[in-house]
């Protein structure tokens, strides 16, 4: 006789444990579903003794809850969640700051700030996107977004729309900020420093060009009719590709360049240096940004200073749209770029 060896009975997992709700904490707490919502929601209106929001508070920790974000929206009639679409290039540290501060300032208004990761949308195809989500505000770091993009989210409940664009948008509150305009800057910099054969890197990273031909742009038009030239000059940000195009550079002819940012303007002026290129005496090199990186180089790095708008100040200026949806956009100047000058340029 065969004997069949004795197997385990398979072991079941065990039952997840139901999702804890308000009542859950109503009861534990022996209070009101009512006075959980006051405590959790932080209603400043209502008026609930210290000992009873300490019970409450305790019992929602000991079951693990939070307030349902939906369900407190559609009570309120619109979320606090403010979506920021990411950018479609990678951020540089001087956005990344931009960006931590804003969302510090936000949240010291109890708003959340949401990230929206890039799909492929652009322009109202985007916004629709974004609209699914019900976002009281969006702030639109790029442009692209139309009229008819922002009438679709104040459908769909968002209060305020903002852009960080050249020109506004109709019915968006715009901060207007003119990458062309650090193009101009640094190019008439270099210009009046006498340098006349002026080379403008533009980034091979995808997503770029949304910043990087408005600059390029920016430099043609402030040397338009002066005598002086611009090249081109693709660089993906790579050792390697600094290298090789250092390596050509004499036959180049350029007495100058504005490398996009000063992150392109430290890797192509290492390279340079290593071919026997001297910064500033045959090529003068301006970046942007103004980190603080560049000013530790030797020589160190001529920039152009960004004035990006405070993260209290757009945060404030959020709230004020969310609190009066029906007010007028507010006129803002366009925010200025400014040449740093030091030994590199």
């Amino acid at each position: 006789m065969v004997q069949i060896p004795n197997t385990p009975a398979p072991t079941k997992s065990p039952a997840p444990r139901p999702v804890p709700t308000s009542a859950d904490v109503a009861r534990l707490a022996g209070v009101s579903r009512a006075t959980v919502s006051y405590v959790l929601n932080n209603a400043g209106a209502v008026r609930i003794s210290e000992p009873t929001r300490l019970r409450v508070r305790q019992a929602a920790e000991e079951l693990g809850y939070v307030p349902h974000a939906a369900a407190r929206a559609l009570r309120a009639g619109h979320s606090r969640v403010v979506l920021m679409p990411t950018l479609p290039a990678p951020a540089g540290p001087l956005y990344s700051q931009f960006v931590h501060d804003f969302q510090g300032a936000l949240a010291r208004l109890e708003y959340t700030v949401v990230q929206y990761g890039a799909t492929g949308l652009c322009g109202d195809d985007a916004a629709r996107a974004w609209a699914e989500l019900r976002p009281v505000a969006v702030l639109v770091p790029t442009p692209g977004i139309g009229p008819e993009g922002v009438a679709v989210l104040k459908r769909s409940g968002a209060r305020a729309v903002v852009t960080l664009s050249p020109a506004p948008v109709e019915g968006a509150h715009a901060l207007r900020l003119d990458h062309a305009d650090v193009g101009r800057s640094a190019a008439a910099h270099l210009y009046a420093r006498g340098r006349r054969r002026i080379g403008v890197v533009v980034p091979e990273g995808r997503g770029m060009e949304v910043f990087s031909a408005p600059r390029l742009h920016g430099s043609r038009e402030a040397l338009s009719g002066t005598g002086a030239t611009v090249t081109e000059l693709p660089l993906a940000y790579s050792e390697e590709s600094a290298a090789a195009l250092a390596a050509r550079w004499s036959g180049l002819g350029l007495d100058a360049v504005f490398a996009y940012n000063d992150e392109y303007a430290m890797l192509l002026m290492r390279a340079l240096q290593e071919t026997g290129v001297r910064v500033p005496e045959d090529v003068a090199v301006v970046g942007a940004d103004d980190l603080v990186l560049g000013r530790l180089l030797r020589p160190r790095l001529s920039t152009v200073r960004i004035a990006l708008p405070s993260g209290r100040e757009l945060a404030s200026l959020v709230d004020r749209a969310v609190r009066n949806p029906a007010a007028a956009p507010e006129p803002h100047e366009p925010f200025g770029a400014t040449v740093v000058h030091r030994e590199s340029s």
